[in-house]
C-alpha cells in the first residue's frame, strides 16, 4: 500500500495550482527571484505557480502561514536568510524555524556590500577600521532594521575588527541609500540589488563585499576577508513547505527545482541580478538553516543585542 500511495503521490502531483509565498513586499529582491523561479516551476510542472507576497514581521507572517498549511505540497515559501536571523533574534516564534518546515532546496546565494559615498574620505576598509578604533562610537552605519541581516553583518564586522560603530536602523525602502548620498550616515550595508546600480554609476564606493572571495558581478570590490581575516557572510533564498508533506512530493519538487535552476533563461535572469545559483538536497538546506541560526545567535550574544 505504501509503495502504491507513494507512486500515486508523485504521479498525481501537482493536480492544481501551487502557491509560492514570501514574506516581503512586491517588487523587492525576494519577490523578483520568487517570480523568476515560479515561472520555471510552472513550465516544468505543467501547472500555474502563483507568487503571493505576505509582508510583515520580518517575513514571519508568511512563515507561520506556511508552517500551518496543509501538508500537501501546494503551499510553498521562499525563505530568505532573514528566516535564520529571526529565529536567532526572537525569544519566541509561533513556529519552529527548522522543525516545522520541510526544506526543498536552496536557490541562490548572494553577499552584502559595505559602502560609503564616493566622495567620502575612506578609500579602503582599512581606513574605516583605523578611524573607528581611534574614535569609537562615532561612525554610523545603516541597516533595514534592528535584528535585520544587515544589522548583524555590521555587528559581526565590528566584533571581528575590534571596533565600535553606531547602528542606524531604517524601515527598508530607499532611506539608507538616500541618507548615505545625502551625508546623513557614513556607511551603508546592503544587498546587491541596492548597491550594484550605485556602484556602476560611481555614486558610492564599495569598501568590501561580505563574500570570502571577490564576487563575480562586482569584482572590483575587495572581500572584507582581505582586511579582516575569516570574515564571510552570504545571504540566501531557498524553497520550503510544511512538514509531513509526502516524501515523493518532496523529491519531485527538489528534482524539478534543481532542473529549473539549469534552464538557460532562468540562469541568465538570476545571474544578472548578481546571484549565484546553488541547489542541493532537502537535508543540505535543513543543515544550512540550522547552522545559520546558531551563528547569528552567537553574533547577537557577542553584540549584546536584546532579543525581542
Amino acid at each position: 500500500m505504501l509503495v502504491n500511495f507513494s507512486a500515486a503521490a508523485d504521479d498525481d502531483y501537482p493536480s492544481r495550482p501551487i502557491t509560492l509565498t514570501h514574506g516581503f513586499g512586491a517588487g523587492g529582491n525576494a519577490d523578483a527571484i520568487a517570480r523568476i523561479v515560479a515561472d520555471g516551476l510552472s513550465r516544468r510542472l505543467g501547472k500555474p505557480v502563483i507568487v503571493e507576497a505576505r509582508p510583515g514581521a520580518g517575513g514571519n507572517i508568511a512563515s507561520d502561514r506556511t508552517a500551518k498549511a496543509a501538508p500537501d505540497g501546494y503551499t510553498l515559501i521562499m525563505l530568505t536568510g532573514g528566516h535564520a536571523v529571526s529565529a536567532a533574534m526572537y525569544k519566541t516564534l509561533p513556529f519552529e524555524p527548522v522543525e516545522d518546515f520541510q526544506m526543498i532546496s536552496t536557490v541562490v546565494f548572494f553577499p552584502f556590500v559595505v559602502a560609503v559615498k564616493s566622495s567620502h574620505r575612506f578609500q579602503t576598509l582599512a581606513d574605516l577600521i583605523t578611524e573607528a578604533k581611534a574614535k569609537p562610537d562615532t561612525l554610523t552605519y545603516s541597516s533595514v532594521g534592528v535584528g535585520s541581516t544587515q544589522h548583524l553583518v555590521g555587528e559581526l564586522l565590528s566584533s571581528m575588527a575590534g571596533i565600535k560603530m553606531i547602528h542606524v536602523p531604517y524601515k527598508g525602502g530607499g532611506g539608507p541609500i538616500n541618507d548615505l548620498l545625502g551625508g546623513q550616515i557614513d556607511i551603508l550595508i546592503d544587498t546587491l540589488t541596492i548597491t550594484a546600480p550605485q556602484l556602476a554609476a560611481g555614486t558610492i564606493r564599495g569598501l568590501g563585499v561580505t563574500n570570502e572571495k571577490p564576487w563575480f558581478s562586482i569584482p572590483a570590490v575587495p572581500p572584507i576577508a582581505a582586511t579582516v581575516p575569516g570574515y564571510a557572510v552570504q545571504s540566501w533564498l531557498g524553497i520550503a513547505t510544511a512538514k509531513n508533506v509526502p516524501q515523493p512530493v518532496v523529491e519531485k519538487l527538489n528534482r524539478e527545482l534543481r532542473a529549473v535552476l539549469e534552464m538557460p533563461d532562468i540562469k541568465d535572469k538570476l545571474q544578472a541580478m548578481g546571484n549565484e545559483m546553488r541547489s542541493g538536497s532537502p537535508e543540505d538546506m535543513r543543515s544550512m538553516v540550522a547552522s545559520e541560526i546558531s551563528r547569528w545567535k552567537r553574533v547577537i550574544d557577542t553584540a549584546a543585542i536584546p532579543r525581542q
